[in-house]
């Protein structure tokens, strides 16, 4: 990885989709992706299975300068909870980016204001897990007021690696009619409905995409990216960040910079995607 670095040129990389989470909430999502190949017959390995301390030295040898501590509710009155331990994590853990989350109750609005003002800078909103719809209107204020701070919010809204009840383009598309300045960040490039959540991007300025599992060998295998759109990631190269899903992931993590570089859409393209997008989004170098 450090020789990709060095060939770009990059100071680092700004991973904008990372998972870290209390220690037994995270034992649940590696139980569930265990669980995954059973059912679906395609086995998930989780390559990075370690101690916390061990995943942020991890990624530090990547060269990994910024990432964040994607976490999420699958229920109510959890949220807030999860927001105290992921704004510890950030305190003792100056590269990550301070991160929260949300879910649709009573009380929202408040605790990710509270959120907001404590530093917040990233937020992450699972609606396949969750099964919640971003429509709902107990969720109108944490829009309302993320949209006017600016503040973008890395949404799982594709329908993989299976659909939920309220995933897909259409509910996304409702929600930027009601808040067309809302900063989203599309998780997966909304795989598998890549096409619809490109257009999206198109007509909303504010909508950027993450390339988390994208363009992967295992991945293609399972939801491949149209051809006929390549050139629709080069026009919107200013807005796609790297995301990977480290530490759930079935293979190396060069394996996601090895995934875009062969995509062949140039080294400006590769230089902007792995850590100019996101030290500009967050204004890392000031």
């Amino acid at each position: 990885m450090r020789a990709f670095r060095d060939r770009l040129g990059l100071p680092g990389l700004v991973d904008v989709h990372t998972h870290f989470m209390p220690e037994r909430v995270l034992e649940k999502v590696w139980d569930y992706f265990d669980a995954v190949g059973p059912l679906t017959g395609v086995e998930w390995p989780i390559t990075y299975r370690h101690e916390e301390e061990q995943r942020v030295a991890l990624l530090r040898e990547f060269g990994v300068r910024a990432f964040t501590s994607m976490l999420y509710p699958h229920k109510p009155q959890m949220a807030a909870w999860l927001n105290a331990w992921s704004a510890d994590f950030a305190a003792r853990t100056p590269d990550c980016l301070h991160t929260a989350t949300f879910y649709p109750e009573e009380g929202v609005g408040a605790y990710v204001g509270q959120a907001v003002d404590a530093g917040a800078r990233i937020f992450k909103a699972h609606l396949q897990v969750g099964g919640y719809d971003p429509n709902d209107d107990l969720l109108d204020p944490v829009w309302g007021l993320l949209a006017d701070a600016g503040i973008p919010t890395v949404i799982h809204c594709g329908s993989g690696p299976a659909p939920g009840k309220y995933t897909g383009p259409a509910p996304i598309a409702r929600l930027l009619a009601r808040h067309p300045r809302l900063p989203l960040i599309i998780a997966h490039m909304g795989m598998p409905e890549y096409t619809d959540f490109l257009d999206l991007a198109d007509r909303h300025t504010a909508v950027r995409l993450d390339t988390t599992m994208a363009f992967t060998d295992f991945s293609e295998r399972l939801s491949g990216f149209p051809p006929a759109d390549l050139g629709r990631l080069a026009d919107l190269g200013d807005r796609i960040l790297l995301g990977t899903d480290f530490p759930n992931i079935p293979y190396p993590y060069e394996h996601q910079l090895v995934a875009l570089e062969r995509l062949g859409l140039g080294d400006d393209w590769l230089r902007a995607v792995c850590h100019d997008n996101g030290a500009r989004l967050f204004r890392l170098d000031g």
